[in-house]
């Protein structure tokens, strides 16, 4: 009951977190994209917005060294944990020398003719790339800071942290209005201040507030221990990697067959997605502490419970705000953008799609990794990753439109999720039959069904706020419905109602002790 609480607690700070963030990140868009243009919001998401991607990759590597922590922490093991943390950060020191040291070869041959960019803009371009590849030193090396905080549950200063850069974001957002000079590369300049800044606070707070972070460099390295973890860390970026150069060889392939404007519908459709996948990517984080600490006691059966929830819950938070907005795209766009760019709006729901349907494995990833056995499971989930790029390039030389590479990624996707469950049955023993009929199909039979009744309504009504709230309800009521009495099993309702019961007693609980003070006083 304590850990169940923990989890909905540190998800309660998250989603505080992220609806805040998302309201602020919608606005700043808005006036980046008005104050650089569709030219120079493109070139910044064909070059600058590897600084998003590395988000994707720091999370990877996060998730590999809580691992260790986590494993560590559980098992009360102190000199274990220092170890542990110690290694992290030569480890990932090492990695950043090697990133940047590639990410500056990619460039030379990058700027010489394969990126289709103004030719008058070719020097800022490199210029944004020189800071995306600064962002990267100190957003590697904070990794293992980052998975300390996640590894100790500390999701609320993470919140606080992650409020502080949104405001930060906004207000340089509206600086770039009101500057004369070149306003692509003062963003890129800034943008990186940021990141640094950010990644400076939280090393400072671990530093002072978790034992294991304060590294004594006097003790000898435990060479065993970093080699154990390059091996588990290796791998798992290396599936990472594989989605981020697939990410960004589709931005490369649409800047090569169609200019540097659709580059700028991409970067709206990636905000979007980025935006609402944080109501599931914010779940994982909660959970994934518990996950990997049931592994490491010897919880299996546990651990896989924990990871099929996490899979229904990480869909449905998607598909809840995901669902109405893919129905209702073109009434979103209309109202957030001053002007929607081409593409925009079925970039964005093939995307949106695409997401769902990588949501609904995540958990069978989680419990892969949790056991720790990866190697051949990234190499053949990184593998198909990379067979979208070729396989996008013919759809695009067919002459094909461009939204066809986002149908080919989904093709790829639905291969690389069931190889993700292959890979769960063979590693953790996670049942098939079972994954695939109560979770996979019944949450997706739930989504398309309350996307039949929001797309009746949108025949029925023309366009307006008031039939967007209508959407809204009709598909949040059946996925509510849907999920309680169809997708989720009976022990994980009887779970469920149990925490919910728990956390109001305690609230009543800490408003009771709050009125005995106030009249003791």
């Amino acid at each position: 009951m304590k850990s169940a609480s923990k989890v909905i607690m540190n998800t309660g700070f998250l989603y505080t977190k992220m609806l805040i963030t998302i309201l602020i990140s919608l606005y700043s868009t808005r006036l980046i994209l008005s104050a650089l243009g569709a030219v120079d919001y493109g070139i910044f998401n064909l070059i600058g917005g590897v600084i998003g991607m590395l988000a994707f990759i720091n999370g990877s590597m996060v998730i590999a060294t809580q691992r260790y922590l986590s494993i560590s922490l559980g098992a009360g093991d102190m000199p274990r944990l220092k170890a542990v943390f110690t290694s992290s950060v030569i480890l990932h020191l090492l990695i950043s020398l090697f990133i940047v040291f590639s990410l500056e070869i990619a460039g030379l041959f990058l700027f010489n003719g394969a990126l289709n960019i103004p030719a008058e803009r070719i020097g800022t371009a490199k210029t944004i790339f020189h800071f995306m590849v600064i962002s990267t030193f100190f957003t590697i090396n904070a990794v293992p800071y980052d998975a300390s905080i996640n590894t100790h549950e500390n999701m609320l200063v993470d919140a606080l942290v992650g409020i502080f850069e949104s405001l930060v974001k906004l207000g340089i957002a509206v600086l770039l209005i009101y500057v004369n000079s070149d306003k692509l590369v003062l963003y890129g300049l800034l943008s990186a201040c940021l990141t640094i800044l950010i990644r400076v606070i939280k090393s400072t707070y671990c530093l002072k507030k978790y034992e294991e972070c304060k590294i004594n460099y006097r003790i000898k390295p435990d060479y065993a221990l970093i080699k154990e973890m390059t091996g588990f860390a290796g791998w798992n970026l290396f599936g990472y990697f594989c989605s981020v150069l697939k990410s960004q060889g589709l931005a490369i392939l649409l800047n090569m067959f169609f200019g540097i404007l659709v580059n700028a519908a991409y970067g709206v459709a990636n905000q979007v997605n980025s935006n609402i996948k944080h109501f599931s990517t914010n779940m994982i984080r909660a959970i994934m502490p518990q996950i990997t600490k049931s592994e490491g006691s010897g919880n299996r059966d546990r651990m896989l419970r924990l990871s099929i929830l996490a899979s229904k819950m990480s869909f449905f938070l998607l598909a809840f705000f995901a669902v109405p907005i893919i129905v209702e795209m073109n009434f979103v766009l209309d109202i957030w953008l001053e002007k929607v760019p081409e593409n925009a709006v079925i970039f964005c729901q093939l995307i949106l799609l695409l997401s769902m349907m990588y949501q609904i494995t995540i958990g069978t990833m989680t419990a892969v990794t949790s056991v720790g056995n990866i190697k051949s499971f990234q190499i053949a989930v990184g593998a198909i990753e990379i067979f979208n790029l070729p396989a996008a390039y013919f759809l695009l030389k067919m002459g094909l439109p461009a939204y066809f590479v986002f149908i080919n990624s989904i093709f790829w996707e639905f291969i690389a999720g069931n190889m993700r469950i292959w890979y769960a049955h063979k590693i953790a023993n996670l049942n098939i039959r079972e994954f695939l009929t109560r979770t996979m199909f019944l949450s997706f039979l739930t989504a398309g069904f309350a996307a039949f009744l929001a797309y009746l309504l949108t025949q029925v009504f023309q366009p307006s706020l008031l039939r967007a709230a209508a959407v809204f309800m009709v598909t949040s009521v059946t996925m509510v419905l849907m999920g309680w009495f169809v997708v989720l099993t009976k022990e994980e309702n009887l779970k469920l109602e149990e925490v919910i019961k728990g956390i109001l007693k305690g609230l009543r609980g800490k408003i009771k002790n709050t009125n005995n003070e106030e009249k003791g006083s």
